[in-house]
């Protein structure tokens, strides 16, 4: 009786490993796009942790003082300077001994290297410490595709995925580079804003954190949309479709809930790809190699068009050709690969 459980629990695994094992390449499974754009919400997530660690200790000391902070000032041995003293409108405070010192746009390392300098002819020993207690002058915008832009206040240095985050991170429509506006300041006398381009599937898939730099009060972080592309032929919902971030050939039709199997001819799909020069190029993929392992995927482009042709039906591709405005030239390119 054990021998003949046994073999039927055999018998059973070997059924479910043939049935898994089957449908070839349809058993491999093309993620959802919103579950794409999970994986990279995580990866935010994740490199906003690795960040904070090495950030903690050094965000107090760069922190630049600005209006309507409240600074806590120490000197050892100058109990007239023992105080809090919040900065004005001008970006000044009035301090005994002192007097009016201009500290917008200075560190608290900064602020204490000049008061342990003036106190030079009132004492010897010249130890001076200054922090931060309330921060009130730093604010920083988020626009464009995050869960929740608007305005956010800054109590320290803080970086770029510190600041996604804190906007609930990235919108199942964001495109794969945020643009930092960043105003005129005193090295840009022409007083033109600067604008930085992040590449943010670098910074967060890659984990390039020379990208995570640090934003300062006034600057304004936009995470555009990404673009668009059209899907059309043998799909169960051809449509336009918007990128989200790095999107793939596989994850393009997988968000045209795929192709139709029963009457698709998925070796010669063609992608029809603007070159910016009035003309398209046509790149033929075999689908079923892509999704076989036999080819890497690949990366779609904004404004591309993608046609999976019906099996057996000659000149498949002229009605769409002929639709393109314009009537622009074509041409076909590899791929090299």
């Amino acid at each position: 009786m054990h021998q003949w459980f046994v073999q039927g629990v055999l018998l059973t695994l070997v059924i479910v490993l043939v049935a898994a094992c089957g449908g070839g390449y349809k058993a491999k499974a093309v993620p959802p796009s919103s579950l794409v754009n999970q994986q990279k919400n995580n990866r935010l997530n994740d490199a906003l942790m690795l960040s904070a660690v090495s950030q903690q200790q050094s965000a107090d000391m760069s922190y630049t003082v600005g209006p309507q902070d409240l600074l806590e000032i120490y000197a050892y041995n100058v109990e007239e300077l023992n105080r809090e003293v919040r900065v004005n409108s001008r970006g000044e405070i009035a301090l005994p001994l002192i007097g009016v010192l201009k500290v917008k746009g200075l560190t608290t390392s900064e602020i204490e290297l000049f008061l342990a300098k003036k106190l030079e002819k009132y004492v010897e020993e010249r130890f001076v410490t200054v922090t931060v207690k309330e921060y009130k002058s730093q604010v920083v915008s988020v626009v464009g595709a995050v869960n929740n832009p608007q305005l956010y206040s800054i109590t320290k240095e803080t970086f770029l995925i510190d600041m996604l985050m804190m906007a609930g991170g990235l919108s199942s429509e964001a495109g794969k580079v945020c643009y930092i506006i960043r105003p005129a300041r005193n090295e840009k006398p022409d007083g033109s804003n600067q604008t930085i381009a992040i590449d943010l599937d670098d910074l967060l898939l890659n984990g390039n954190f020379a990208l995570n730099i640090p934003v300062y009060a006034g600057d304004v972080i936009n995470v555009p949309k990404g673009g668009a592309f059209f899907v059309d032929g043998a799909v169960r919902a051809p449509g336009t479709y918007r990128m989200q971030g790095r999107t793939t050939l596989m994850q393009a039709l997988s968000m045209a809930k795929g192709v139709n199997d029963s009457i698709a001819d998925m070796s010669d799909v063609r992608i029809f790809r603007d070159d910016g020069k009035g003309e398209r190029d046509i790149i033929t993929v075999d689908y079923e190699e892509i999704i076989g392992g036999q080819k890497p995927d690949i990366q779609i482009a904004e404004n591309d068009i993608i046609i999976v042709p019906v099996s057996g039906i000659k000149n498949f591709f002229q009605g769409f050709i002929s639709s393109f405005r314009g009537g622009v030239s074509m041409r076909s390119v590899s791929m090299g690969f």
